[in-house]
């Protein structure tokens, strides 16, 4: 432990923010799993609403900054082109 105060607080934030963090990213790819399960079962209208769930995670993922803007941005591409090929195809 570090013996300036202001160290402390500084080393207590960090681990508040690592598990907010760490939350977040789990729903992230919670939603994601979800998503490609349901795509994998073939209900169309289940999986358009775990696309809808998992770009809304994505795009809080991104507001606080978890992940970076354009990997939002990679993440929901790739998702939109996996339903869109499993629904036209």
């Amino acid at each position: 432990m570090s013996n300036i105060q202001s160290a402390a607080k500084r080393a207590r934030q960090n681990i508040k923010r690592e598990q907010r963090n760490r939350r977040v990213k789990s729903l992230l790819k919670t939603s994601i799993r979800r998503f490609e399960e349901a795509l994998q079962s073939g209900d169309n209208e289940d999986a358009q609403n775990k696309l809808y769930a998992a770009v809304r995670q994505i795009d809080k993922a991104a507001a606080k900054g978890i992940v970076h803007k354009n990997n939002a941005a990679r993440k929901k591409s790739s998702l939109s082109r996996k339903f869109n090929q499993q629904a036209t195809g």
